[in-house]
């Protein structure tokens, strides 16, 4: 599975079965956790066999069954766009983890901060959670909202990278599926912005990752 694959493929899980996550692949994503917290100045970490994240109302009646192994967003409070980092740089992991045969889903508000295992450094935050393990399910296409709700250029006018790109930001994971983001194309170079509302800077940094690892050009 490619990346591009990975990105049609991946869709948000919410039951997992009682399976551990083997030792070789938790390795394999600590090793790329370290290079994004290399890169980013994040201290993002993996968790596993932790039940108690989820124990809490709200994620049972999110339908969360089985989650005992995420992974915690976590960054220095100072960091400029942190929201947007933490959206990025998860996306990557959670791609990586859909080409491992793992599933994920995205997590903002139906999880326990207090019982989160996570470290904290002083001056950082929790900034959201990305459930991992092995789904009971691949999950379900989201819908999307049609194209020229979600970029200015005309398909017509698309050159093929910009159209691959904006194809997987269409496949991007947003909060409630709301999509507030436009992309445009300034000259070359694609610009995503962001809308307004509760995680659309997390919303953001997800859309870019998708766009950048399906058209190979780096966006603003």
């Amino acid at each position: 599975m490619d990346i591009k694959e990975a990105i049609r493929s991946r869709h948000s899980v919410r039951k997992y079965k009682d399976t551990p996550i083997p030792e070789d692949i938790v390795t394999k994503l600590n090793i790329l956790i370290d290079a994004c917290n290399e890169e980013s100045g994040l201290h993002i970490q993996l968790i596993t066999d932790d039940p108690e994240c989820f124990d809490t109302l709200l994620a049972h009646y999110g339908w969360f069954r089985n989650a005992r192994n995420y992974i915690a967003l976590v960054g220095p409070k100072t960091l400029p766009d942190l929201d947007e980092l933490c959206g990025y740089y998860g996306e990557q992991i959670v791609l990586a983890a859909q080409v491992l045969g793992l599933n994920t889903c995205w997590v903002a508000g139906t999880y326990s901060r207090g019982k989160c295992k996570a470290d904290q450094d002083k001056g950082e935050k929790i900034v959201c959670v990305i459930a991992i393990g092995y789904g009971e399910t691949e999950g379900t296409k989201h819908r999307s909202k049609p194209v020229d709700k979600l970029c200015s250029v005309p398909v017509s006018d698309m050159p093929v990278w910009f159209k691959n790109g904006v194809k997987a930001a269409m496949m991007a994971p947003t909060a409630m599926n709301q999509q507030k983001f436009i992309i445009s194309l300034e000259g070359d170079e694609p610009v995503i912005t962001a809308g307004r509302g509760p995680m659309t800077l997390i919303d953001l940094g997800i859309v870019k990752y998708n766009f950048e690892a399906a058209s190979g050009h780096k966006c603003r």
